[in-house]
């Protein structure tokens, strides 16, 4: 079964946030995850520690570079998606992950300098797939952008990844209320109280176009298969 990376250099690029979005959207379509907290910050295990967390969806926070090649791979044989959080520095543990990889997701802001480092990270992929000898797809996607204003440097920046021949996801994941208070609340978007945190419905949305755009970049590798 699949499995999605997320990665980058940077930290605070937006990974555990993405990582659990992901998850709990696969969750709440009916579909069995396991989601693995191999960043030493352990924002998934906190996250995974409040009430609400979807029932299919298995949490592994135990990891390290000696057993995360291992958890991977029982993961893969026991749910449909596997989702692993990766630290924000190179190690051998981001190594030995992205060596399972079918899609690495790499979250950056809309900055430059962001970008450079999210550059840095597809070239790090791309030197795995050159050591593994096997395909592994890296996509940048664009993070905590403004829902209601494109700036000028954001599109500039999308047009000059995509003809530098890096790909983008063709959404971004907004800057977004209900995601940051996950963490302090647990469960998923949809179970938020709207009394507490504003415009659900908006971030639900938004969360569902990611995932949406992740199964759509993974369906024709499992076509193959």
């Amino acid at each position: 079964m699949p499995t999605i990376v997320f990665a980058s250099s940077k930290g605070g690029a937006g990974k555990s946030t993405s990582a659990v979005l992901l998850a709990t959207q696969l969750a709440e379509q009916g579909a069995e995850v396991t989601l693995i907290d191999a960043d030493p910050n352990r924002h998934v295990a906190v996250w995974a520690s409040k009430p609400g967390r979807p029932p299919n969806i298995t949490v592994v926070a135990d990891v390290t570079e000696q057993t995360v090649i291992r958890q991977i791979d029982e993961a893969a044989r026991q749910t449909a998606f596997v989702i692993v959080d990766l630290e924000g520095t190179a190690s051998r543990m981001v190594v030995y992950a992205m060596s399972r990889a079918d899609l690495v997701v790499i979250p950056t802001q809309a900055s430059l300098l962001d970008a450079l480092e999210a550059a840095a990270a597809v070239r790090e992929v791309k030197r795995q797939e050159e050591a593994f000898r096997r395909p592994i797809r890296a996509v940048i996607l664009l993070n905590r952008t403004s829902a209601a204003i494109r700036t000028r440097m954001m599109q500039s920046i999308a047009e000059e990844m995509r003809e530098a021949g890096v790909e983008i996801f063709s959404m971004q994941l907004h800057d977004r209320e209900a995601y940051r208070q996950l963490f302090a609340l647990g469960g998923t978007v949809r179970s938020l109280d709207p009394k507490q945190v504003r415009n659900i419905d908006a971030a639900a949305q938004n969360a569902d176009a990611f995932a949406a755009e992740v199964v759509s970049m993974l369906q024709p590798a499992e076509e193959v298969t």
